[in-house]
């Protein structure tokens, strides 16, 4: 296959013709094939369905000398805590756990801060002009929880080692009306990077005009690898302390992706300064999150070794579907040189950047096709890619069947909005 911009007019309108046949006999087809989401597919969750049955005693019902079925604990069980404190890199006594969405309390955070401050400053809603730095392309629902309050949001570019530090340094200790960045460090939504040991230095030694600037650490993929040369995470915590700086980040991950996705257990952590604020919210807004599910977790899960054994269970499953995303990528788009993407080593997303101005369109050819995709401008603030180039794939869900076709019919929406566009 040769690269398009090497093709003369007449070879392009060739090969358009030739994608055209070929995209005509794939809406004849009526396919009907979902990757608009991450969700982890029916075989995924499958897997945690003994969870269900491991509590069937009321003796089952104690752990640590505490009765689940009860009001108390609000920051979680301990042993469970401890879990996530492994997982984090972070001190136990500062995790807190909630209830079956990291992104809940990601919200609730963003909303204490609006609401009551910290640092002992003002109240952000209080603040005129507060803004947020969004590494791009990034996280859909992130943006949205800013979004919502009204923040200006700042697109920060993302490559291969993780927001752009010289431009993020540079921001965040000129402006003190930046109070935040939002961050996916390892496996990040949806390019599937891990941020360097340079980048997580540099975030731990950043010197931020506002007192209230804090580092939204959102671990959600710490755990997902699908190879077996997972990338490693510095941890950001460790380096915050050695710097005087350990205020600065707060951290959440949840079991979303790990057991059920609708009922799984959350966790966010912080310093003891940090905590202290949020706590001092959680204790009006909840008596205790479900611990009948922590505990389901934690006797199912056990430990910490535990949990990682148990995540090679989900590699098994997603591996070869990550798999043949990028081999069909490869064998049917590289040698056009329209588009580029990451071979990550795990989380939940392939990223890929199409032609300039084709990302709406080949969104649009796909689902005329019968693929449905996430939208077309969704993995930057407010919805506006600004190269309209970023797709984001979503391969877990589909059998791996369903995502070979679905991933012909993409490569061929990709191939005839470049060329297309190429003609025009």
């Amino acid at each position: 296959m040769k690269c398009y911009s090497e093709m003369n007019k007449e070879e392009l309108m060739s090969e358009k013709n030739a994608l055209e046949a070929k995209y005509k006999d794939f809406k004849s087809a009526g396919l009907k094939l979902d990757m608009s989401r991450g969700k982890p597919g029916v075989e995924q969750v499958e897997i945690s369905m003994p969870m269900l049955d491991i509590l069937d005693s009321s003796s089952d019902c104690t752990e640590d000398g505490i009765d689940c079925r009860n009001y108390g604990l609000l920051d979680g069980i301990p042993a469970l805590r401890k879990i996530f404190a492994d997982i984090l890199e972070v001190d136990v006594e500062n995790v807190f756990v909630g209830g079956n969405s990291s992104l809940n309390l990601m919200f609730d955070t963003i909303t204490c801060l609006m609401t009551q401050g910290i640092a002992g400053c003002e109240p952000w809603i209080k603040q005129e002009g507060i803004k947020f730095l969004c590494p791009v392309p990034g996280y859909d629902r992130h943006f949205g929880i800013t979004e919502f309050y009204g923040f200006e949001m700042i697109n920060i570019p993302m490559d291969k080692n993780g927001p752009d530090m010289d431009l993020v340094e540079k921001l965040v200790s000129s402006d003190e009306k930046i109070k935040g960045i939002w961050c996916v460090p390892k496996y990040s939504n949806p390019t599937g990077i891990t941020y360097s040991d340079e980048v997580v230095r540099r975030f731990a030694a950043l010197k931020p005009a506002a007192k209230d600037f804090r580092i939204m650490w959102d671990n959600a993929y710490v755990i997902h690898d699908v190879t077996d040369n997972g990338d490693k995470l510095l941890g950001l915590m460790e380096e915050c302390k050695k710097n005087g700086n350990e205020d600065l980040p707060i951290f959440f991950t949840s079991t979303s992706k790990i057991t059920f996705p609708g009922s799984g257990v959350s966790a966010m952590a912080s310093s003891a300064n940090n905590m202290k604020v949020f706590k001092n919210r959680y204790k009006y807004q909840t008596i205790g999150y479900d611990k009948i599910n922590q505990l389901r977790h934690l006797r199912y899960l056990k430990d910490t070794d535990g949990l990682i054994a148990y995540m090679d269970k989900h590699k098994a499953v997603i591996a070869p579907k990550f798999k043949c995303v990028l081999d069909m990528l490869e064998n049917n788009v590289k040698a056009t040189g329209i588009a580029k993407w990451e071979n990550p080593n795990g989380g939940y997303f392939v990223s890929i950047d199409v032609l300039d101005g084709t990302a709406k369109e080949v969104v649009r050819l796909c689902k005329e096709a019968g693929v449905v995709l996430t939208g077309a401008g969704a993995t930057y603030p407010y919805g506006k890619d600004p190269k309209d180039s970023n797709i984001r794939i979503a391969p877990t869900y589909p059998s791996v069947e369903e995502l070979s076709m679905a991933m012909q019919i993409f490569c061929v929406c990709t191939k005839l909005a470049a060329v297309t566009k190429l003609l025009g």
